[in-house]
């Protein structure tokens, strides 16, 4: 039997996304997926608003789904999450953690005291004064209040990693093209981009699936769940009433201009990089047409994400659990693949 890893752990606003994997002789394969929805307010732009209800949900996640392991990984998405190049002192690891957050603290969107500060080398420095890489700064208390939830289910929390992070270890392809993976939540888009597997460009946008249907509900004067179910039915096709089809796709332009906007970023500090691929994944890359949308607007090939590219086999999956949230299954898998025990 392949030795099971952490568990995956994505907690979103609309559901739980759950994965467990383990390593055969092949490589690594699923053991496991579950998710489970959240009632709504439960969790708001990436922070834990009901510790209670979050533990609740666990627990009946890991009762439905029989899940072997109770360590588990934990994706962190918040719009206060700050990824940017730096350089910093190359210190040995034990004194780079302790040195951290007064080498960073002017480039902290928080008091040092109040973030989560951790460090993502991108070369080799060898005996050099200085190493490049990525500071990574998260608001400590979100991830406090998710870590409070979990525990409470009996279950502990070994490893906290960037979900943009475990998107790219899931669903990266590996060759020349600079790839742009983009992942469309609720309430906030994640935009990794990545040359190679090295990480160029890592941002949060503040715009979601939620606030599409909030654009459209009030543009077409109809109630917030009329709104989405249109958006879901119909998306960007043309094949609907000129009014509905003009909000929906007015609601959706501010998004991908901003997406369009981060690979803006590819041209600072003498870079001259170009995105010519685009991945999609998240319960919001599922709008119709919007694959169509993006690559008319930016001129990318655009693709979705294939959550289970880098596994072997699927086992003891239930019928049917991870194809129904197929789209919004990378992060979950990408924690667990970056989480060997």
């Amino acid at each position: 039997m392949a030795a099971v890893n952490l568990v995956g752990l994505d907690i979103g606003t609309v559901s739980i996304r759950a994965a467990e994997t383990g390593n055969s002789k092949d490589g690594p394969v699923v053991n496991n997926f579950g998710h489970i929805l959240l009632p709504p307010g439960v969790v708001q732009n990436g922070a834990v608003q009901d510790e209670a209800a979050v533990t609740t949900a666990l627990k009946q996640l890991w009762a439905t789904f029989r899940f072997r392991g109770r360590k588990v990984a934990l994706g962190v998405t918040h719009q206060q999450v700050v990824v940017r190049e730096t350089t910093v002192a190359n210190l040995p690891a034990k004194e780079m953690r302790k040195a951290l957050p007064f080498q960073v603290r002017d480039a902290l969107p928080l008091p040092p005291e109040r973030s989560l500060i951790d460090f993502y080398p991108l070369e080799d420095p060898g005996a050099a004064d200085t190493v490049r890489g990525l500071l990574i700064a998260a608001p400590k208390e979100p991830v406090l209040a998710a870590v409070r939830a979990i525990e409470a289910a009996k279950l502990r929390v070994v490893r906290v990693d960037l979900a943009s992070f475990a998107l790219l270890r899931a669903a990266s392809r590996l060759d020349e093209q600079v790839e742009a993976l983009v992942d469309i939540g609720a309430h906030a888009t994640s935009v990794v981009v990545h040359h190679d597997g090295e990480p160029l460009i890592v941002r949060t946008i503040p715009r979601g699936g939620n606030e599409v249907t909030k654009t459209v509900a009030d543009r077409l004067d109809i109630p917030f769940e009329r709104a989405e179910e249109l958006k879901c039915r119909v998306g960007l096709r043309s094949d609907a009433d000129a009014a509905s089809v003009a909000a929906l796709k007015d609601s959706v332009r501010p998004l991908i201009n901003e997406i369009g906007n981060s690979f803006a970023y590819l041209t600072a500090g003498g870079r001259q990089a170009r995105v010519s691929r685009l991945a999609l994944s998240g319960g919001g890359s599922m709008l119709p047409g919007l694959l169509e949308a993006l690559r008319d607007q930016l001129g990318v090939e655009v693709i979705a994400v294939d959550p289970v590219m880098r596994l072997r086999a699927l086992r003891r999956v239930r019928h049917g659990s991870l194809e129904q949230v197929r789209a919004s299954a990378a992060v979950s898998v990408g924690l667990t693949l970056g989480a060997n025990t």
